[in-house]
Formats: structure tokens, C-alpha cells, sequence
């Protein structure tokens, strides 16, 4: 059984696929398998799958699929999966060389169900651009029971972990979503008991010239019905008595990461339609101002530790300053 199995979607992709598919084939841990999953593109990324796969045919598995979204081709590399574990690497990503090695090694130590990296958004230059610090100041090993803050404090993106495969024996991503991360990934977390951390920033996320203005229209709303599909879960978990957590996790993923995404709205009237949704949320949730205002990630005032900017726009939504805040973004 190959130790882990890394799932690359594939759409539209030739500019990058190069050097992501480099620094997988490259990987210091040898037992892994490598399914690129070509979710039909039609550019040239389908000859560079073609070429990696006659090169590395005993790491390569290639597999040409019609168009169905990101969360289609990840299920249909899941179905695909022998290894013990299972990674996702976006395809305009890339990753250190021993990212999978020391991830299982700390898996293997801990006997943990997920293990977590840090990671670091990178220009087309590879130039660093920011550090995304996951779990600052913690142990290498958690039990989620003594330390459950995790489930409401960490970000839930699926390409920085590795999860054991049997914790998708019942678990897809959802299709024809936006957001499938914050939807599946915390569902996961639930059915864990161990987690371990390396500190170590693995994981490099390109932040590509042409995503920076890309639009951001109704499928915002994606993320309140993400959280809403975790409460099932959480209700039915072991976890269903850790309600203040709970109520943390709505406010980071439901609140301030849903108004993260309304804050680039550009349609007026979408943009009201929008801030409707997420106020009927607050109050269907209880969630007050005060509990929003100070709410904690890693022990600190979350509003207070972000950049100047953004902490004038949550002031200003939640004080109804709506003609001051347009003006702001």
C-alpha cells in the first residue's frame, strides 16, 4: 500500500502544471501515488499529464474526466485512492520536496488522523507575499477532546493536511458548490481524535495575477450553507457538547470569513441582498455584536490583530455605517 496518495485536480492549467507536478514527482517520501485528475481541460495541460506519466509511470496515475468542478474531480480521485492517507495539491500550487515524508512521519509518531502544515502564498516570481501561520504556539501532537478550540481557530483549507483515508469512508466534497473546503474539511476534524502540526511552511500557494480580480457574485453565500451542513455534523459528533467552540467556529467561518468575501461585492444590490442573508444568520444563531467584537483565535482578539483596513470595515458593517462602508471598499 503506497503511504499516501496526493489528488491534483487539473483544469486549464499549462502555465503552471510544469512545476507542480515537478515538486511532487520529486517528493523525498518514495511510497506515494500520484493522481492527476484532468478535469477537462482544454488547453495544453492534458500533454503535460501525459509526458509526467511516461517519465514517472510508477508515481504517475493519470485520468481524463468531463468538466465537473473541483469538488467532482477530488471525489473522483478519492474513489481512485489506495494509499493510507490522502493529500490534495491544487495544480498552480507547489510543495517542499519533504512535505509528505515529514506529514506521514508526524501521522506515524501520533497516530493521528490529520496532519497540518503551514503555508505561504507566493507571487508567479516564487517570491513570498505572506505566511499563513496554522497553529501557532501549540503542541506538535493534540488530542481534539482536551484542546477543541482547533475546530474554531484553525483554517480550513484542504491542501496544507493530510488526512487518513478512513475518514472518508462516509465523506465526499459537496458538488456544484463554492467552498467545499469550509464545508467537508471541518466535518473530518469531527470524526478525529489526534491531530498533529509541523511548523514548517510546506505548502506554497500561488496567488496568481489574474485570480486577484476575479469576481465575487451570489455564490458567497456558499459559506453560510457550508456552515450550516457542519452543524448537522457537529450535532451528531462527540464533540456536541463544546457549544462555545461551536458558537466560535460560526462566528469565524459564518461572520468575519463570509464578510472577508462581501467586502469585494461590487454590485450594490447583490451586495445588500447579501449583508441580508448574513444579518438573518447572526440572528438565527443568536450571535451577538459582543461575542463578534471579541471573539478569540489562539487566545487574541481576533478584530484587533487584523490589518487596520479591514478592521474599519467589520467596525463600520456592524455599526450600520452602510454609505461610510461602500465608500471604504
Amino acid at each position: 500500500m503506497d503511504k499516501v496518495s496526493i489528488i491534483v485536480p487539473v483544469y486549464n492549467v499549462e502555465k503552471y502544471l510544469r512545476k507542480c507536478l515537478d515538486s511532487l514527482v520529486n517528493q523525498t517520501l518514495q511510497e506515494i501515488e500520484i493522481l492527476v485528475i484532468d478535469d477537462g481541460s482544454t488547453d495544453g495541460s492534458a500533454k503535460i499529464i501525459e509526458e509526467f506519466q511516461v517519465q514517472f509511470p510508477l508515481k504517475i496515475k493519470a485520468f481524463t474526466k468531463e468538466n465537473g468542478g473541483l469538488s467532482d474531480a477530488r471525489n473522483f480521485g478519492l474513489e481512485q485512492a489506495k494509499g493510507e492517507f490522502i493529500g490534495f495539491v491544487d495544480s498552480d500550487d507547489y510543495v517542499t520536496e519533504n512535505m509528505f515524508e515529514e506529514m506521514y512521519h508526524l501521522a506515524q509518531k501520533h497516530a493521528a488522523e490529520i496532519v497540518i502544515c503551514n503555508l505561504q502564498k507566493v507571487d508567479e516570481n516564487g517570491m513570498v507575499t505572506q505566511k499563513l501561520t496554522q497553529i501557532p504556539n501549540m503542541a506538535e501532537k493534540m488530542n481534539l477532546e482536551e484542546n477543541f478550540s482547533l475546530f474554531s481557530d484553525i483554517s480550513y483549507f484542504a491542501c496544507n493536511k493530510i488526512f487518513s483515508k478512513k475518514l472518508f469512508e462516509n465523506k465526499r466534497f459537496k458538488r456544484g458548490v463554492h467552498f467545499e473546503d469550509i464545508q467537508l474539511i471541518p466535518q473530518l476534524v469531527l470524526e478525529s481524535k489526534i491531530i498533529a502540526q509541523t511548523q514548517v511552511y510546506h505548502y506554497q500557494y500561488l496567488e496568481r495575477s489574474d485570480s486577484i480580480t476575479k469576481t465575487h457574485t451570489e455564490k458567497g453565500l456558499d459559506i453560510l450553507k457550508a456552515v450550516t451542513d457542519v452543524e448537522v455534523a457537529f450535532r451528531n459528533s462527540v464533540y456536541s457538547h463544546k457549544n462555545s467552540e461551536w458558537k466560535n467556529f460560526q462566528i469565524l467561518e459564518g461572520v468575519y470569513t463570509f464578510l472577508a468575501y462581501l467586502a469585494f461585492v461590487k454590485d450594490d444590490e447583490l451586495y445588500v441582498k447579501m449583508s441580508e442573508e448574513l444579518k438573518k444568520f447572526i440572528s438565527k444563531n443568536a450571535i451577538s455584536v459582543v461575542e463578534i467584537f471579541f471573539y478569540q483565535r489562539f487566545g487574541k482578539n481576533f478584530l484587533l490583530s487584523l490589518p487596520l483596513r479591514k478592521k474599519i470595515y467589520y467596525l463600520l458593517y456592524f455599526c450600520r455605517q452602510e454609505k461610510l462602508l461602500r465608500k471604504l471598499v
